[in-house]
């Protein structure tokens, strides 16, 4: 299409971003991820919506999740990591935050026509609205995750992406309670209205935050820079030598965050099932309780972030991970308050295992990073496949025994990150600095490394962007 708009991005050639020059953009970052957990949050509470509404079954309400994680993350995170690969991060934020505005914008005619007598048609379309909304979000989450990594110190980039995915945590208890007040409660208990105006809402906060990005100055991480800054330390043979697919960390980092997002999806999409069963709390009562457990898996996001800043990040999520374990066992065998209680706390720790994993499996990749991150989003698929195998269970043989389908993610993630301590030396303490091939912008030998490059950074500073 002839034309097109500006969009303004200043090149970093080498090095990385530190001190007052890291707020901006990680302030803009972290928008996408409040953007997502919200969104992630009304996802687990209209799976129970859908099923008094429309008279699904809890197996094929795990319809939601199919689209959501394995049509929108594992068909499309490839496409978007070859966008942000080939355009940059400024431009696949841009079509990530268009897709995402456009699937939300789908959800009001898809309520406005629904109805129980065509439940098949009406959960359908809200399948396919998911889906528009799944493709934008995954597009989003592997520009973000990537770009809070590769922007400042390697050695500080797993309490960096903790912090920012905090506020993913912040933002996903945020919508059951929303949804305890509009979605179950009196009249709202048995339609789907309130649906259209929440998701008109979400449609109006993307449009927003898309044009904060493409106003802003958002600083561009160049091809040469993410290959460069890339860490490397005495257990790693050199970053991204050889093909991608002999990255074997990258790709254990995959299976583990596969079945992490397994585990925690299964986790959050039954508890109300759970809460009404083993505890009998009304869906009101449980939708709120689910909104306690995402303020908890907040709070455990911060606190795993000042944790990050002083141990190593793979003998931290052993001990969250054994923790998880545990706490995931009781609630399979138990029942009533108590295990509800367990149900909550189990979200404390698994808090950090996300942006953990991401850390730990897109490190030393080099060259490969970009496309490194998309593979990792991928991994956000194995909440695609967890789902309908706890929700046959759940039908077969109660929610309760369901929640062994978690506790085999949790135990193959403390495989991977058992693995990953004992290979690199059994860390306890962080480590304080992190070899590179370059320093951060603004030192004297960055500046020196940039002199010759000054000419051809200023040159591609405001670039033009045709869509």
């Amino acid at each position: 299409m002839a034309g097109g708009i500006p969009i303004q991005t200043n090149v970093v050639n080498t090095g990385y971003l530190e001190g007052r020059k890291l707020i901006f953009p990680i302030c803009l970052i972290t928008s996408l991820f409040f953007l997502w957990g919200f969104s992630y949050g009304l996802l687990d509470v209209l799976n129970k919506h859908f099923q008094t509404v429309l008279g699904i079954t809890k197996l094929e309400s795990t319809g939601l999740q199919v689209v959501y994680f394995g049509g929108g993350y594992l068909c499309f995170s490839p496409i978007a990591a070859e966008v942000m690969k080939r355009k940059g991060y400024k431009i696949a934020v841009l079509m990530g935050l268009s897709l995402y505005s456009l699937g939300a914008v789908m959800f009001w005619p898809t309520a406005h026509f629904s109805s129980a007598s065509r439940a098949s048609a009406s959960f359908g379309g809200f399948c396919a609205c998911t889906f528009v909304i799944a493709c934008g979000l995954a597009t989003l989450e592997t520009a973000a995750n990537s770009y809070a990594v590769v922007v400042g110190n390697p050695s500080s980039a797993s309490a960096r992406l903790q912090f920012c995915q905090s506020w993913n945590g912040v933002a996903s208890f945020i919508g059951p309670l929303i949804a305890s007040k509009f979605f179950f409660s009196g009249e709202n208990a048995n339609n789907l209205t309130n649906v259209q105006f929440v998701y008109l809402a979400v449609a109006c906060a993307g449009v927003a935050v898309a044009v904060l990005f493409a106003v802003s100055k958002m600083p561009e991480i160049s091809e040469a820079a993410v290959e460069n800054t890339q860490s490397t330390d005495a257990y790693a043979s050199g970053a991204g030598q050889g093909p991608l697919y002999k990255q074997y960390n990258m790709i254990f980092g995959f299976i583990a965050q596969f079945c992490y997002v397994g585990a925690q999806v299964t986790i959050a999409s039954f508890f109300i099932n759970y809460a009404t069963e083993a505890a009998n709390f009304s869906s009101a009562q449980a939708s709120n309780m689910l909104s306690y457990g995402l303020i908890t898996f907040t709070v455990g996001r911060f606190f795993a972030t000042a944790l990050a800043t002083v141990l190593a990040p793979d003998f931290l999520l052993c001990i969250y991970a054994v923790v998880a374990i545990a706490l995931n066992a009781y609630i399979a065998a138990g029942h009533g308050s108590s295990a509800v209680g367990a149900l909550i706390a189990i979200f404390f720790f698994e808090a950090p295992m996300y942006p953990t994993i991401f850390t730990l499996g897109t490190a030393n990749l080099g060259r490969h990073t970009r496309r490194g991150a998309g593979i990792l989003v991928m991994g956000v698929s194995g909440g695609a496949v967890f789902p309908p195998i706890q929700g046959a269970i759940a039908d077969a043989a109660g929610t309760r025994i369901s929640y062994v389908v978690p506790l085999v993610g949790f135990v193959v993630v403390l495989s991977y990150v058992g693995f990953h301590w004992v290979s690199h030396g059994f860390q306890i303490r962080r480590a304080k600095s992190t070899a590179a091939a370059a320093p951060a912008i603004g030192s004297d030998r960055a500046s020196s490394e940039v002199v010759s490059e000054k000419d051809k950074a200023a040159a591609v500073q405001i670039e033009e962007s045709r869509y």
